[in-house]
């Protein structure tokens, strides 16, 4: 049987009371992504060209986040069960021919490799009707179990609810990850009554009436860890932790260190290149790339950066989104970048504040220099040449030029351009009055000696 197109119906309407939150659950984010994006990647990633979300109460949010991806969105009215959310999709897929992928927007875990597996389970020669993603837990909790023999051909898929003890005493359990030819899932779902304990419409029905019809259900099997549910903040504490071991793990093998692995947060998309030294308590927000050769030093905070080889980062250092780091520079302690450039080879080593900047190669900011780049309603430009030399505590007042082998002294305020070569010195002539600090001691005693 040829491959066949491939669509998703993500059930996403479960009002999520458990998260105490305004946010809808499946948008809390796991490394920096919601939860839900996660599994849209997945999804994409596994071929499902056409995805429907079907949402419930604050539908406005998810449309919102998912707009730009191009997700379609169903409402369910009602939360009459999981059989009746798919159903809301069917509008939305009204036009598509081939396998509709039934799965939920809280794992985000469940990974492409997965999905095909069960997909091409459906497309076999041996033609089943329904293929089931289950999993065998260590505790079963009170997950649906799935009955089958030994060749993966489901017998009975039932309910914690409605199942008898010998029943609830099978470990295989369903995730609810379903797939299904379109031509068969609405007209099965159609089909499909309450007449259970909760009196819900329950999606795995569907494998029920296709066995009554003659045909035949199976099931596919992958690892538990896959398939973790988020529906508190504990469970999403839970989930992060595993994606942030995951991630480290790889980082190492790939070929970089880690002196405290958990102490080191990434991002879902962060980039590490070989020889990277990441030291302890550093914590990478989305959009990061690191080259070869880089050392993070302990307690940095970076976000939407691109460093270049050969370059160090703080201890203490931050940089923001728009920062960059050229071949070989340097930021040192209580150094923030944001929308900076910093040249190859140039250097801010320590306290120092670069916003709205292009600094030049080889270029040395002094500790204490700022560029004061907002007047309260507009960001302006800083542009600092090749080997310039910023003296220490000098503001640079944008919008303002720094020419090449320029030198800016010490303590200097500049609020227009320096010329290439130049010397700039802003400052107040020094007053001296040679004596005068001793009268003025000598003054407040006498005065304090006296109670005045």
């Amino acid at each position: 049987m040829g491959e066949q197109a491939l669509a998703a119906i993500i059930l996403a309407a479960g009002q999520g009371t458990r998260m105490k939150s305004d946010l809808h659950k499946v948008l809390h984010p796991v490394a920096g992504l919601p939860m839900l994006h996660h599994l849209l990647e997945s999804l994409s990633a596994a071929g499902a060209a056409r995805q429907v979300v079907v949402v419930g109460a604050r539908r406005e949010q998810v449309e919102a986040s998912v707009a730009p991806r191009g997700v379609a969105i169903a409402h369910q009215a009602e939360q009459l069960g999981t059989a009746h959310a798919a159903l809301q999709a069917r509008e939305a897929l009204a036009d598509f021919d081939g396998i509709a992928i039934v799965c939920f927007g809280d794992t985000p875990f469940l990974q492409p490799d997965t999905i095909r597996r069960l997909t091409d389970r459906l497309s076999a020669a041996d033609g089943p009707r329904v293929a089931v993603l289950g999993f065998t837990p260590d505790d079963a909790k009170a997950y649906g179990r799935i009955i089958a023999d030994a060749s993966g051909n489901i017998t009975k898929m039932v309910e914690f609810k409605d199942a008898s003890d010998h029943e609830r005493g099978v470990k295989l359990c369903n995730s609810g990850v379903t797939a299904v030819r379109t031509a068969d899932l609405w007209s099965l779902l159609d089909r499909v009554g309450n007449n259970n304990a909760a009196g819900e419409y329950y999606l795995p029905d569907i494998v029920m009436l296709a066995i009554q019809d003659g045909d035949r259900a199976v099931v596919v099997e992958t690892d538990p860890d896959e398939l973790i549910g988020i529906n508190s903040r504990a469970e999403l504490a839970e989930a992060e932790a595993i994606w942030q071991a995951r991630r480290r793990a790889r980082a190492m093998a790939d070929g970089a260190s880690l002196v405290a692995p958990e102490t080191v947060w990434f991002a879902h998309d962060t980039i590490v290149g070989r020889d990277v030294v990441i030291e302890p308590n550093v914590m990478f927000g989305p959009g990061v790339t690191i080259a070869d050769n880089v050392v993070i030093h302990a307690f940095s905070h970076i976000e939407g950066a691109t460093i270049a080889s050969g370059c160090s980062v703080g201890p203490f250092a931050r940089l923001r989104p728009g920062a960059q780091m050229q071949e070989g520079a340097k930021v040192g302690n209580f150094v923030e970048m944001k929308k900076a450039v910093l040249g190859p080879g140039a250097k801010a080593s320590h306290l120092t504040y670069l916003g709205d900047a292009t600094v030049g190669a080889n270029a040395n900011i002094g500790a204490g220099t700022i560029t004061c780049n907002y007047d309260g309603y507009f960001k302006y430009q800083t542009v600092i040449g090749e080997n310039a030399f910023i003296g220490s505590n000098s503001s640079l007042i944008a919008p303002v030029k720094i020419g090449r082998d320029a030198i800016v002294a010490a303590g200097s305020a500049v609020s227009r351009d320096v010329a290439d070569g130049e010397l700039r010195l802003v400052r107040a002539e020094q007053l001296v009055k040679p004596g005068w600090a001793d009268r003025f001691h000598d003054a407040m005693r006498r005065k304090k000696r006296e109670g005045k």
